[in-house]
């Protein structure tokens, strides 16, 4: 996979590309990743949340990174959250790092992190905020990117399959561009 194939998901193109979206989403979590929903989660469920994620697109609160194969096939995808309170101009939020099962391992991940920073960056946001499972092979991931860990808290959210789990959060600070 090249570079060129992540980008960054216009909202004229999101209504058409929510069946690829549901796909990965309905997947991982079916995989046990706890972004949000418990198992099974329903197409109408998924296509309610890419719906609503598509409308902040167009309002311009957010960005979302997909990960492209050589059939333009969604992969992966990532999202930047930058409408922050009037008081944290600066600061954007990381949403539903997804990569399919039959993607995974192939830096997908790594490249959508890396195209995502980039962004915030270009954008004028210069400390990014996400959280996840703790124990996860996301933290590996994030801690591989540099991403600063600042804490747990147990019992936080619900996995999947109703077990409950801690949720640790990392913070990076970067650059402008």
């Amino acid at each position: 996979m090249t570079d060129r194939l992540i980008r960054a998901l216009p909202f004229s193109e999101f209504a058409s590309r929510i069946p690829q979206l549901n796909e990965i989403l309905i997947e991982c979590v079916a995989g046990g990743a706890s972004v949000s929903f418990m198992h099974p989660l329903s197409v109408s469920k998924a296509t309610q949340f890419w719906q609503n994620v598509a409308l902040s697109v167009g309002n311009n609160e957010r960005t979302v990174l997909i990960a492209e194969d050589e059939n333009q096939q969604i992969v992966g995808t990532v999202q930047l959250i930058t409408d922050q309170p009037e008081n944290q101009p600066h600061r954007a939020d990381v949403s539903k790092m997804l990569v399919h099962p039959r993607a995974r391992r192939r830096g997908i991940a790594q490249k959508l992190m890396r195209q995502l920073e980039a962004t915030a960056s270009q954008a004028g946001k210069t400390v990014l905020v996400l959280d996840t499972a703790t124990g996860s092979d996301a933290e590996m991931l994030y801690q591989s990117l540099g991403w600063v860990r600042s804490g747990s808290i147990p019992d936080y959210a619900l996995m999947p399959d109703g077990a409950l789990c801690s949720t640790t959060f990392y913070f990076k600070h970067l650059k402008l561009v």
